[in-house]
This record gives C-alpha cells, structure tokens and sequence, in this order.
C-alpha cells in the first residue's frame, strides 16, 4: 500500500507542477522578442515540466513495482502514460526549438488526458492469462509513445489553425476550428461532472436479464440512459429519460452511453458560460497569443512530430501487435473493432505524409490533416472503448 500511496501522490504532484508550468509558460506571453524563446519564465516553466515528467516516471515505477506488471493494462494505465509520453515529446522537442508557447498548448491537452484517465477505476488487479505476455507491453508502450509524439503534432497543428484561421470572416474553417475546441471542453466536461458526483458518491443500481442470469450494473452519474431492458432499483435517485438503444454492445453498455451523453451535456455548459465571459469565440480569444510564433515554425515542429511518431506507431500499433494477437489469440488479424481503428490511423497518418510530400499539403491542409489524425486516435481510445464491444475494450 506504502508504493501504491506514493504512485498516487507522484501522479498527483505531477499534474500539479504541469499546471505551474503552464502558468509560467503563459507569461512567456510578455515577451515579444524572440517568438517567447528567450526570458526567466520560459526557462523556469521547462525546468518545472521536467520535474513534474520525473514525478510521473516515478508513478509509473511505483505502481509497476506495486502491481508486478506494467502499468498499462487498463484505461486508467494507458492514458497517463499517454500523458506521460505528450509530455517527453514536448521536452525533447523544445529541447531542439526553445519555443515556450508550444507548453501553453501542449500541457494543458496533456493534463485533460491526464485527468480523464483518473476518471476510470484506479485500482490495481491481477492481469488476465491473455494479458500476461512481456509483448503487452512492449505493444501498448510502444503505441502510447507514437500516439504521444503525434499529440504533439495535434496541438502544433492546433496552434497553427488558431494562428492562421482568419476569425473575422464566416467560414468553414472558422466553424470546424471552433468544434474541435469545443470537443476540448467536452472532455473537460467529462471530468468535471465525474469528479462532481464522486464527490457526492452518487449511485444508482439497475438490474436486467442475461439469459439465465440477473445482472446488475451501477451508475455514478443520473441515468439519463437506462441499460436495455433493464429495472432501476435504487429508490429516491433521478429516473432515467430512456433506454440505451440495443445496437449498443458490450458490459456496461447503458452505463457508458449514458457516460457519454453527461459529458456532451456538461462540456457544452462549460463551451457556453466560456462564450458568454469572453464574448467571442474561443478560437478568437485565443489567437491574440499566438501573433508573435512564426507558422512556418509551426508547420515545421507539426510535419517533424509526426515523420517520427508515424514510424513508432507503425511498431507498436501494427507489428508489435499483430505478434502478441498470434501469441495471446493465436491469430496475427482478427478485424476486431480497436484492430480496425488502429489500421484505419495508420492509413490515415500515412495519407498525410504522401500528400505533403508528394502533393505539397503544407500550411492549413497539413494543420487540418494533423487535428484530424489525432482525433481518429482519441475516437478510437474514447468511443471505441467506451461504446463498441471488442477483445481491446478494457474501459
């Protein structure tokens, strides 16, 4: 328990000094000499970042000592250590450009993951017989590292769309760009109204019928969205609008629908109330910080991220994988909904370096292209684990 306790508090202390960091990258906003690479606070807000990625490491090996595996058997696992790994590639990659804005927009993505993985059951628990194979994880570090340094291309991208996009004028790349921060707030929404019926430790029991057997599933949050078929049992709790439709598969179904449904629910409420303070869009709020990087500079570092993850999360997520579904399954391809997603990502990354190598996609295109990867990346950790029904769906 003493190693599990110290895990907690690492990746606690961790998150703490990434939110001191970001504020001190933020002040590297005063400084408009050098695109924010130069100043006392961009120097002290990396040297926090650093501390705090050595305060996670340190999570990370206490909880592997505590569990006797790797930790990244479950969502919870996979997730900070996906954290972690945004986090190393911004280091490394400010290490070679300086450039501290990149920490404004880099560690706040990375501590929304960060925060969503503490939204899912923390607890340590012994690995399946499948699972227990050292090719677990050298496939799920592996891709968690890829899916990291292309994280990096994502909030470069990201960065460059809010610098370029013009916010004057009603268009089309002004209204995609603003969704997609929009989504920002729904996972930000997702956090908030877990962490706030935790808090309240809200529960609600439904029970329903499987063959011969009378399941029961709990809900921490109001059932808007009932399981299938189901009876709620619990007295004196908010009675649920409808049923989740049957299409919807695997264990906790409802309940994760349901999940879903809160977080669009709460993130727009957050999305609003941010309008109404700044009174523009958030896209435009935001732009003003970016007037003194340079967009090739950002087009660089976003098309670098992703020559290098591309061929990391070809490793991890088709090579390394297939070898552990022949070991763990005894097949190396089985069409299973995560397979698919990480085969339709890998296509898809590969699409973009053939169109900006061949076709010359560089500046908004290749932006576009770099925020669309990495949300068929979080599709496939959120809606596939959390929604679909497969041998990968460990949500």
């Amino acid at each position: 328990m003493d190693l599990v306790n110290l895990s907690s508090t690492a990746l606690y202390t961790a998150f703490v000094l990434y939110l001191i960091a970001t504020f001190f990258f933020g002040a590297t906003i005063r400084d408009r000499r050098t695109d924010g690479k130069k100043g006392n606070a961009g120097k002290i807000a990396i040297i926090i970042t650093v501390i705090g990625f050595l305060a996670q490491l340190v999570y990370f090996i206490a909880r592997w000592i505590a569990s006797g595996h790797a930790p990244v058997s479950n969502m919870f696992e996979f997730l900070t250590f996906l954290g972690m790994a945004l986090v190393l590639a911004f280091i490394i990659i400010y290490g070679y450009y300086q450039l501290s804005f990149l920490g404004l927009f880099a560690l706040p993505i990375a501590m929304i993951i960060i925060a969503y993985a503490s939204m899912f059951p923390t607890e340590l628990a012994p690995l399946v017989p499948s699972l227990q194979s050292h090719w677990l994880y050298i496939h799920v570090s592996t891709v968690a590292l890829g899916q990291g340094i292309l994280g990096v291309s994502f909030v470069v991208g990201l960065m460059y769309l809010i610098k370029q996009v013009d916010q004057s004028v009603k268009s089309k790349g002004r209204t995609w760009l603003e969704f997609v921060l929009y989504l920002l707030f729904v996972l930000i929404g997702f956090v908030v109204i877990t962490s706030a019926f935790n808090i309240a430790n809200y529960n609600a029991t439904f029970e329903y019928s499987a063959g011969n057997q009378v399941i029961a599933t709990e809900y921490h949050l109001p059932a808007i969205a009932a399981p299938n078929d189901s009876s709620l049992v619990t007295e004196g709790v908010m009675k649920p609008w409808f049923e989740t439709p049957g299409w919807f598969q695997g264990e906790d179904a409802g309940r994760k629908f349901n999940t879903v449904i809160w977080s669009i629910i709460s993130g727009t409420i957050l999305y609003l109330v941010a309008r109404l303070l700044f009174r523009k869009r958030i896209g435009a709020t935001i732009q003003p910080l970016l007037k003194n990087v340079k967009a090739d500079l950002l087009d660089e570092i976003e098309y670098r991220s992703v020559t290098i993850g591309f061929p990391v999360f070809t490793l991890g997520g088709l090579i390394f994988a297939a070898i552990w579904a022949e070991v763990a399954w005894g097949r190396f391809w089985g069409w299973d909904p995560k397979e698919v997603w990480a085969l339709i990502t890998w296509f898809f990354y590969a699409a973009y370096l053939h169109l900006r190598l061949s076709r010359g996609w560089h500046g908004k295109k290749s932006a576009w292209l770099a925020v669309i990867g990495f949300g068929i990346i979080m599709f496939n950790l959120i809606v596939v684990n959390l929604v679909l029904a497969g041998l990968h769906s460990y949500a």
